[in-house]
Parts: C-alpha cells; structure tokens; sequence
C-alpha cells in the first residue's frame, strides 16, 4: 500500500508528470492493474497502466472502467480540456510519462511502491540480482559484473573461466581500480556511458591486466543508473548484443524496484529527522518514532563531491548512511539540499561520531572528496542548535581540504571568529577609529604597527612574549608602542577597549 501523493512524488524522478487531480493526494493505491486488450471481463485496479493506449481520451476511460484512482499513460501530447474535464468527473489522477521510459521500468517502479512497500533483508534487494549476472553470462559467453554509476560492483556473475586479473581485483576491491577507472576514463567510455545506450567494445590492455570486454549503460529513462560489463576478446556477434542489451533493461527493472522499496524506509526517516533538525515541540515523540534512545545527541553534516560525477556523490554518500534496517544502525540521517545530516547518540565525547565517519570515508570510492563537521552534542528538542554548529564546522572543513573533519567543541573559537567575520563582511566593521587609523598608516609608510599591536595584545602586554612572535628586541615593541599613541588614541589600560582591538583584528585585518 502506498499513497497518492507518494506515488507522484517517486514518478516523478522518472519524468512522470500530474496533469490534473480527480483525487485528495493522500488516496491510498492497494492495488495495480495493467491494460489487456485481449481480455473481455472489467479489470479493477487502483492504479491503472496504460500500456498500449495510443491516446490519453481511452486511457481516462477505461480507467474510469476499472474504477482506478490514477491513470499511466506514456506520451508526449498535452490532452485536451475534454480529456482533463472526464478524468475530473470520474475522479481520476492523470500522470502523464515520458516516452523515453519504458513500461518495464514504470510498472516495476509502481508494482514495487503499491504491492511491497519495504526493503529487503539486505536493505537494497532484489536478492537475486547475482543470479541475472549468472543468466547474461551464460548467454553472452562471458564473465559479467553490474557496477553503478560510481565503477562500485553491485553484483558479478559466477562464472570465472577466462577471469582477467583487472576483473578479479575489482570483485576483491568491490569497485574498479583507480589506475583501470583512469584508463576508461581517457578512452572515453564513461562519456559513452552517459550519452549512448548501445554496447561499446574495451579493447585489452595488457598492462592494466586487462582483457577486452563489452560495456553496456543501465539506464532508466534518461538517468543512468549503471552498466553492464562481459568479458569478450572481440566485440560481441549480434545476437549476444542483443541479449546483453536485453540484460541490462531487466538489471534497470530490478535497480528501480531496489531503490524504491529502500526510498520508502528513507522517506520517513528523512522527514522525523528533518522536524528535529528544524526544532519541533514533539522531539521526545519524534525520536521514538525513530527508535533513537532518549538521550543526548550530535548533528554530523556531510558534502561529498566527484569532479565528473555530479549528484552522484552526495547521492551515494546518502545511500550509505541509511544502508540496511533502522534497529542495526545507531544513527539516522536525511539528504537536504546538498548535504547529508545525520543524528548519532553521543553524549559529551565526540568519538562516536568521529568514528562514524571514519567508516563513512572508508565506504566510499577514493577519487570523492568529502567534508565534514560535527555539531556539539545537544538534547532532543536542542538539535537545532547543534546542526548550525555541525553546518559552520563543515564550511570550516571545507575551507581547509586535506585536514581531519571539524568537531564543534575543538573547534568553537574558530567558528566564534568565522560569525564574526561574516557579520564584518556586512559592513558591521568600523570603517573608523584606531585600528583603521593604524591601517591606513601602515599602509602609507610601510610601518608593522597592526602586526606590533596583536603580538602585543596576543601576549597581553608581555613584551617578550610579543618581541618573540616578531622576532625583534622588547624595546623595538615599546618604541613601536609609543609611536602608535601619538597616531591613534588606543586607550591600552582600558580592558574592554584592548578586548574590543583583538576582536577587530582577528575578523577584520589579514
């Protein structure tokens, strides 16, 4: 069982889209019926498929026929007012799909939603994605690995005779070797992948380890959503294209039907965690629904980025974090926009969830780039506030790639002087007064008084300590000192002044 609204929701990914509503969006579908021409007796069904309609008139009625609720129909053409005006009068929803996605795929995508409605034991499902590996082999007469968008190994046929040593490291490796990736990748046939979904013959590469193979894209409508590979010494003859071509269509039905039943778990999810995130006066009913312990938490916030891949990381970044049944993860996450949050139980050491990300970097493939911040831990109904520091720590992170993820309580001053700095951008830093004096003069005469004076305020007062930082005689400091004075009234016995010049020179002067 699904409802309408969601089914909408998930077409729409796939180029499905509304054309009208006879129906509240929150109609539950329980179940699918699919156009039979040669059938003389009244199909009823909640959700009807079109399949073989030519226009959209005759698929309103006879969903009007079948009693259904909301109408698939594939097809370019905008239908009439009259055809928008029966679907109102029978009270039926009317998607419209692109051509460019086959019935195949959209049945399995609605059968999936209507009639299963939950992940597999594995989480991803379906089970028997290695027994299709098996079947294409045996009928193209070859090795053959599924692989994502991401050269990651979903599934690999059992057949190994004639196995390359690049074949056996990528099983091994669960994902293709960087110095083989790099090699496609030159040869061009990722950008074949992305644009073509005929079968492309590799040539060998004997210095790879590498024998010829035929590539094929699995792709659902215009998204790709991985390939097909079978070893071959030569281009395949055209019936085993065929039948590679073939297999990659089921593959795109079973991958559709995967992450759909995976999408509905990570729905809910994603909502719960997003009202928490957002601050909801129901945080202690929230976390139960997500079966999180009443406790104290952090938020993490994760981007990832592949140069050539766009979305994919972010995407693949999600999918890992939510990896199988809620009861066997400790945390809970939520794609929004462009970053990844998660909610981990973690009370005032961090090292849980630092070392959730550690497993999190190790997943994912070596040529994507992540950054990463931790918030500060908070009760439930404070999450908010932890996911602000979780956001600045990450726009920390990411402003210094090549460094460990940034946690909050390590990190707070340089956070504290980043919201500083940003509110100076604003113009909020005083474009007068003693230290722009100072500025200015250094700027004219090639003086070191602003270094002078935050070595001296740095130190508070100690002039060595301040003379060790420039590397320069105490006296040089007092001298400098006394200069500045009759520059710029400083005022440096007053306490609340010196506070108010460290401040200022931290977010103001480079």
């Amino acid at each position: 069982m699904v409802r309408l609204d969601r089914l909408i929701n998930v077409l729409g990914g796939y180029g499905a889209r509304l054309i009208g509503s006879g129906r509240a969006r929150d109609q539950e579908l329980r179940s699918v019926v699919v156009h039979d021409p040669t059938d003389n007796g009244p199909s009823v069904g909640d959700a009807f498929l079109a399949v073989g309609v030519e226009d959209v008139s005759s698929a309103v009625e006879f969903a009007a026929v079948a009693q259904a609720v909301v109408v698939l129909a594939r097809t370019d053409t905008e239908p009439t007012g009259e055809v928008l005006a029966a679907a109102r009068e029978h009270g039926i929803a009317l998607l419209l799909i692109d051509p460019s996605v086959s019935w195949s795929q959209v049945s399995g995508v609605v059968y999936g939603l209507v009639l299963e409605g939950r992940e597999t034991e594995s989480g991803r499902g379906p089970s028997d994605l290695f027994a299709l590996a098996d079947t294409i082999a045996a009928a193209a007469g070859g090795p053959v690995t599924i692989e994502d968008q991401l050269s990651r190994v979903m599934a690999y046929s059992s057949l190994q005779q004639g196995a390359d040593p690049a074949r056996l490291d990528t099983i091994l490796g669960r994902r293709v070797p960087d110095a083989v990736r790099a090699l496609f990748e030159r040869r061009g046939v990722f950008a074949h992948l992305a644009a073509s979904d005929e079968p492309l013959y590799v040539p060998a590469s004997p210095e790879h380890g590498l024998h010829g193979r035929v590539v094929v894209a699995v792709r659902a409508g215009r998204e790709l959503l991985g390939s097909v590979w079978v070893s071959s010494d030569a281009p395949l003859e055209p019936v085993r294209t065929q039948v590679l071509a073939d297999g990659a269509h089921t593959v795109a039905l079973h991958l559709l039907r995967s992450r759909v039943s995976a999408d509905l778990e990570r729905q809910v999810e994603s909502e719960l965690v997003i009202q928490l995130l957002e601050g909801t006066p129901d945080a202690a009913a929230v976390i139960s629904k997500l079966g999180l312990p009443p406790r104290r938490l952090r938020v993490v916030a994760l981007q990832a980025h592949a140069q050539s891949e766009r979305h994919a990381a972010i995407l693949l970044a999600f999918e890992r974090a939510t990896t199988g049944f809620g009861w066997s993860r400790p945390s809970r996450s939520t794609l929004f926009g462009n970053t990844v949050y998660t909610l981990l139980p973690c009370d005032h050491d961090p090292a849980p969830a630092q070392a959730w990300l550690r497993d999190m970097l190790h997943a994912m493939p070596p040529h994507v780039a992540i950054s990463a911040g931790i918030g500060g831990t908070a009760e439930p109904g404070e999450l908010s506030a932890s996911r602000q520091e979780a956001d600045e720590s990450l726009a920390l992170h990411t402003a210094r790639p090549n460094t460990p993820p940034v946690c909050y309580d390590e990190s707070w001053d340089e956070i504290l002087l980043q919201r500083l700095r940003t509110a100076a951008s604003g113009g909020r830093l005083p474009s007068r007064g003693p230290i722009a004096e100072l500025a200015r003069h250094d700027h004219a005469n090639s003086t070191q008084y602003i270094p002078t004076l935050r070595a001296w305020l740095e130190a508070q007062g100690d002039l060595a300590d301040a003379a060790a930082q420039l590397g320069v005689h105490p006296n040089t400091i007092r001298y400098r000192l006394r200069k500045m004075t009759d520059i710029a009234r400083l005022g440096l016995d007053n306490p609340r002044k010196r506070l108010a010049m460290l401040i200022t020179l931290a977010v103001g002067i480079d």
